[in-house]
């Protein structure tokens, strides 16, 4: 596998009579991209070709177990195809990866070409070091075949666009078009037809959704250029079915094809008339609409088969967005450099933009797809994007209350010229925490018990859903009602700010102060299930953890009742943590649990729910066991290898950017909680309010490799040259004005977050929400 990377170089200048170094812009960020941070080991990152938030992500499918993005960096696996629909960093079953393109070199005849899935499967040229051949940079990926064909790809907004180059002396090259083939085999009611004068193939079919019920119909628009001659008509053509091309045959009607499920058009066309390699082009539209659809968005998005031309805009709206955020790379590991950069790039692969592709969505509005795990994005993604991509957080704002929530706290004096409604996303946060959804368990919440109790309880079942992770949707209800209070305080509905802020201490119910953990007696007080009278059922605190007696699952399980999803009872709430430093007996003792969270391996970093625990230890003042912490996350699980995700990608990109910038966002809020960056300066564009803020790091001297210890500790900081009221957090109006934020880093892990109550996060029950 093959990157490219450029660093900045620096200089120095002096502002207010201090010293800062300053990184020269880099241009192109992208080049410090690692595409392939994360394709092994379960981590299922896409590393093909992708607008930000494209909706096509057209890259390389292998026959990995693990594909759910496609691609396995693995080269034992075989390539299936190349197809243009992909999800990244996706657990359940396997999203999409619909319409594979796929190559012949060479075939007996025609009609013995190996069309099936699990027959023409070939692998990749290996290179000396042991990787496949693959090469991969935002908006572009390539991989070189063991029988020596070329494939690259690139993309728009809703069509790829693919070049295969044959080798010298190809006779006859062929290209395969797979309508039926998604990541799940799940078609029926394929459709198609092949145009013999142009080559040109459209079709579709139905197939079934990765996550949660319900079917979705896709089509598609291929058509074919050569490069450096004309391709003329195809010189063969027909329909293939399972391993059967039928030449001649133009559409499925011509075959029998109710008895097989594999199917789609095989073509053959006259190779470059010089003798030397032939390159041909392949346009695919895609649309969710029709198959028409599907050849104007072609025909609209690339006009004029131009790859090089393609991938240099899309590589340019890359740089764009990546650029936004700068770091200053004097005296940090170049690693360090592409492990954030890659991080970045990542949270623009997901959702995706499929505006104006969704057949039941009537409206104007903005529509975005590929919305996974909004309970695991809220926490660090969207408010990263709003650091530095307002605008598109602005047409992705459409569901879910933190997100809303953090839309609104932030923006609510630019909504309207964004085009959102505040009295919309008001009215829809209201609806969503007064009236219980029909189907609560896809959307919306049991809002029905929620007000009844203040908490689910684990014994009553409730119409609409499973009766299932009772203390989780608690804690989640909790913080959503927290969203909404801070959005009536910006809205200046004082008593809706009151009633929701009250609501959002409801994780108070389900506290059982009398449990402990099984041989850890001073570990007391946790999270656990309660019945509709008040008492307590028990789940076992080790539940979800390595420590687990019962290895339990920790994920979605209709049969579940243990009260949890994708966490423990060993859980935190971001929105009162001073409570919660209460309940487990004050400081000393909040701090023994987080160290025992951590020495005990209570801590997943493989999942969000535990992303922000590191960072906890601000509230009871300790910020230097902050950072360390979290310093120690990133050397222990996180790299730039192939398998450099401890799990699925999900939210994980944004995660790791936060830490490396030396920061951790409380959604909703004004406020982010600061430890120091693993730079000497990092800068934020917000291109929404046309304004740079810049973090120095005053004294920086490098990043211990293994976390531990170092001149990373915030000693104290300044905003403008004026002492902050807190060395532990930031709010919002730093990044709005476009503050120079310098921080003083010292080895003194005791450092405090400062003098007075002001100086510690705000949490509700010290008033700091209200």
């Amino acid at each position: 596998m093959k990157l490219h990377a450029r660093i900045a170089s620096h200089f120095l200048v002096i502002v207010n009579g201090a010293y800062l170094i300053h990184s020269q812009t880099i241009s192109d960020p992208a080049s410090l991209v690692n595409n392939f941070i994360g394709t092994t080991n379960g981590g299922h990152v896409f590393p093909g070709a992708t607008l930000p938030h494209g909706m096509i992500k057209v890259g390389m499918d292998t026959d990995s177990p693990g594909n759910h993005a496609g691609y396995d960096a693995d080269p034992v696996f075989n390539v299936t195809g190349f197809s243009q629909l992909h999800d990244d960093g996706t657990g359940g079953s396997i999203p999409l990866s619909n319409f594979k393109i796929f190559p012949f070199l060479e075939c007996s005849t025609f009609e013995k070409c190996p069309t099936s899935i699990a027959s023409r499967k070939i692998l990749r040229n290996i290179l000396p070091n042991g990787f496949p051949d693959d090469a991969a940079s935002p908006g572009y990926f390539a991989t070189n075949l063991s029988n020596a064909i070329r494939v690259e790809l690139t993309s728009t907004r809703r069509t790829a666009l693919h070049r295969y180059t044959f080798p010298a002396g190809t006779a006859a090259p062929r290209l395969l078009v797979d309508i039926t083939d998604d990541g799940q085999m799940s078609s029926t009611d394929p459709e198609m037809t092949i145009d013999p004068t142009t080559a040109r193939v459209v079709g579709g079919a139905s197939f079934a959704g990765s996550f949660g019920p319900g079917r979705y119909n896709a089509f598609t628009c291929v058509d074919f250029k050569a490069e450096g001659y004309t391709l003329g008509a195809p010189t063969e053509y027909g329909v293939w079915l399972s391993n059967f091309p039928v030449r001649g045959s133009t559409n499925l009607l011509q075959t029998y094809y109710g008895f097989v499920s594999q199917m789609g058009a095989l073509l053959t066309f006259s190779p470059a008339p010089a003798g030397g390699t032939t390159s041909i082009l392949v346009r695919v539209g895609v649309s969710f609409i029709s198959s028409a659809q599907a050849c104007a968005n072609a025909e609209e998005e690339i006009p004029d088969f131009d790859f090089e031309g393609v991938h240099a805009a899309n590589r340019a709206q890359w740089n764009d967005v990546l650029s936004r955020i700068q770091v200053d790379s004097a005296g940090v590991d170049s690693t360090t450099v592409t492990l954030f950069y890659s991080s970045l790039y990542r949270t623009h692969i997901s959702p995706a933009d499929y505006t104006g592709e969704n057949p039941k969505w009537n409206s104007t509005e903005p529509y975005f797809d590929s919305l996974y795990c909004n309970w695991d994005t809220y926490r660090t993604l969207y408010p990263l994007m709003s650091l530095h991509d307002p605008v598109t957080f602005s047409r992705i704002v459409r569901d879910g209350d933190p997100i809303l929530g953090e839309f609104f706290v932030k923006f609510q004096q630019q909504a309207q010229a964004l085009n959102v409604s505040s009295t919309d996303l008001y009215n829809a946060l209201l609806a969503d925490a007064e009236i219980q959804s029909p189907n609560w368990n896809l959307q919306g919440r049991q809002a029905n018990l929620w007000k009844q109790l203040g908490y689910i309880p684990q014994d009553m079942f409730d119409a609409g859903g499973a009766n299932t992770k009772q203390v989780s949707r608690t804690l989640e209800h909790s913080f959503n009602d927290f969203a909404i209070s801070q959005v009536a305080k910006a809205l200046g509905k004082t008593a809706d700010a009151k009633k929701y802020l009250k609501r959002a201490g409801n994780f108070f119910n389900v506290w059982n102060p009398n449990i402990t953990v099984p041989g850890s007696p001073n570990i007391v007080g946790m999270m656990q299930p309660r019945f509709a009278n008040g008492t307590f059922n028990f789940t076992d605190p080790r539940h979800c953890s390595v420590h687990d007696p019962a290895m339990a699952t920790c994920f979605l399980n209709a049969a579940d009742r243990d009260g949890f999803y994708e966490g423990s009872p060993l859980v935190y709430v971001p929105q009162d943590t001073a409570k919660l430093i209460e309940l487990q007996g004050g400081v000393e003792s909040f701090i023994t649990r987080l160290d025992f969270l951590f020495s005990q391996d209570y801590f997943d970093v493989t999942d969000e729910p535990s992303q922000q625990i590191p960072f906890m230890y601000h509230y009871a003042n300790r910020p230097g066991l902050s950072t360390q912490r979290s310093r120690q996350v990133i050397a222990q699980s996180f790299n730039t290898s192939t398998n450099g995700l401890p799990g699925n990608d999900g939210a994980m990109g944004s995660y790791v950017a936060w830490y490396l910038l030396g920061m951790y966002p409380l959604p909703a809020t004004n406020q982010v909680l600061l430890s120091s960056p693993y730079f000497p300066q990092v800068s934020f564009f917000n291109p929404l309010l046309n304004v740079t803020t810049t973090i120095v790091a005053k004294g920086f001297s490098g990043n211990p490799p293994d976390g531990t210890g170092g001149n990373v500790f915030v000693k104290s900081v300044t905003v403008d040259g004026k002492t902050y009221k807190s060395n532990c957090y930031l709010d919002w109006d730093v990044f709005t004005s476009g503050a120079l934020i310098e921080l003083t880093l010292s080895t003194d892990i005791t450092n405090t977050c400062g003098a007075g109550t002001v100086a510690l996060p705000p949490s509700i029950s010290t008033g700091g929400y209200s």
